[in-house]
């Protein structure tokens, strides 16, 4: 059987996941958005910065957002900025697909991580997405304009939001303009920890 569709970020209590430049990424304000990943075991693990590490629930929530996710598929704006901040070994370990205009080889790096760039669309890279991922579910891990594209299509099963306390004033908002008459939502579970509140939904027509 066929897994989910859905996407796991982080955001500012007031509504926004990135700053607007790629050069500000892993700036101050987006090292405070992500604060509550950096102390876990798991993150520390995957990308191999060592022993150690906080466990309790955020940790086991990137733990479990990993081993559902059999691909990922991203947008070029996100391939871009990871890129150059990713280390050697990508921390996907799975297929990822990247939603480009540009043709380019499938780029393999190690650790299990293979990039392939699809060139007709969200659609066609969801079916590849999902063929790759067999039984798995298929992650939509960014950046909010392809999130948006998704769920606007109908073809986002479920989400879940890391609230951080952080304000980021401006920026790129999640939801901007996320088409409200065809969206709605049902909420699973909310789970609060000591630096950040986690939200899932399930995503239906309206």
């Amino acid at each position: 059987m066929a897994g989910k569709v859905f996407f796991s970020v982080s955001m500012s209590l007031d509504g926004f996941i990135a700053p607007s430049s790629i050069d500000e990424l892993m700036g101050q304000q987006w090292m405070e958005l992500q604060r509550w990943v950096f102390p876990q075991r798991f993150f520390r693990e995957n990308l191999k910065l060592g022993a150690g590490g906080e466990e309790g629930r955020d940790n086991d929530i990137l733990r479990e957002t990993f081993e559902r996710t059999g691909a990922s598929v991203m947008g070029k704006r996100m391939f871009d900025a990871g890129e150059q901040a990713w280390p050697e070994e990508a921390p996907f370990h799975t297929p990822v697909f990247v939603v480009t205009h540009e043709k380019r080889d499938p780029w393999e790096r190690p650790g299990g991580t293979t990039f392939h760039f699809v060139n007709d669309g969200i659609e066609t890279a969801l079916d590849q997405a999902r063929e790759a991922a067999g039984d798995r579910d298929v992650r939509v891990a960014g950046g909010a304009a392809t999130i948006l594209e998704y769920l606007n299509a109908g073809l986002i099963d479920e989400f879940s939001i890391a609230v951080s306390p952080v304000l980021f004033g401006s920026g790129i908002r999640l939801f901007e303009d996320v088409d409200a008459t065809r969206v709605a939502l049902d909420p699973v579970r909310t789970e609060p920890s000591p630096r950040t509140t986690h939200l899932t939904y399930t995503v239906r027509k309206r």
